[in-house]
């Protein structure tokens, strides 16, 4: 493997190099994600997708799984084999289309289901785009949002759990807090990897870049889903 510089300290070249393999590593995740759900959509049975949602416990257990294999997913993904860290980012996306099935299928389901997802779809892709710019355009240091995002992940965590434990309809306003936090959680990754990685963990950097849009697309998802309800 070649000399894994910080960004911050590599050559004008070498960071132009960094970036446009980062980027490129997150739309192939993105496409991937769309070519997996739509197969996971086709071949599981409407019973099974049902089952995910059908219990409290399960839902739990499907949350906690993600957790874990994110955890995996961020550690593979950082590794010095270039092998394991595409199995990182792999396991990922195969990791958000099974979570994200039971709501891109009900979405399917809805009149104008199609409609919604792609208008999701191209309101997360216009955020991402001007907070990505933000970051880059401005030059700000956004790594004060660090202590955001983990006091409001675990506010969220805990909402989610008491709204799965005790059938407690969260509502439009939490997926709006959700949409801030997503958002937070975009500029402080994009002003991270401008930082605090090396010039050859492009794959680690796009997973969290990754992670931060499809928990946009989801909680915008969501929104649009209410609106139609």
């Amino acid at each position: 493997m070649e000399e894994n510089i910080l960004v911050s300290q590599a050559s004008e070249l070498e960071r132009a190099t960094f970036y446009k393999k980062t980027y490129t590593h997150v739309a192939l995740a993105i496409l991937a994600f769309m070519a997996v759900e739509s197969v996971l959509l086709a071949v599981v049975p409407i019973d099974v997708i049902a089952w995910m949602i059908s219990g409290k416990f399960i839902w739990l257990f499907l949350i906690g799984a993600f957790w874990l294999g994110s955890t995996i997913s961020e550690k593979l993904s950082m590794d010095q084999s270039r092998e394991k860290q595409y199995l990182g980012l792999a396991f990922y996306v195969l990791l958000e289309a099974i979570i994200f099935l039971p709501m891109i299928a009900i979405a399917s389901m809805m009149a104008g289901g199609g409609e919604i997802i792609m208008q999701a779809a191209v309101i997360t892709l216009f955020m991402f785009s001007g907070l990505t710019a933000v970051v880059f355009f401005t030059k700000a240091d956004f790594s004060f949002l660090r202590s955001v995002l983990i006091i409001g992940g675990f506010v969220a965590l805990g909402a989610i759990v008491a709204g799965v434990l005790f059938g407690l309809n969260l509502g439009l306003w939490f997926s709006v807090g959700m949409v801030v936090l997503a958002c937070a959680s975009i500029l402080y990754q994009t002003d991270k990897i401008r930082h605090d990685y090396g010039t050859q963990q492009y794959v680690g950097a796009a997973l969290q870049i990754f992670a931060s849009v499809m928990l946009l697309f989801w909680y915008i998802l969501r929104i649009l889903m209410s609106r139609k309800s």
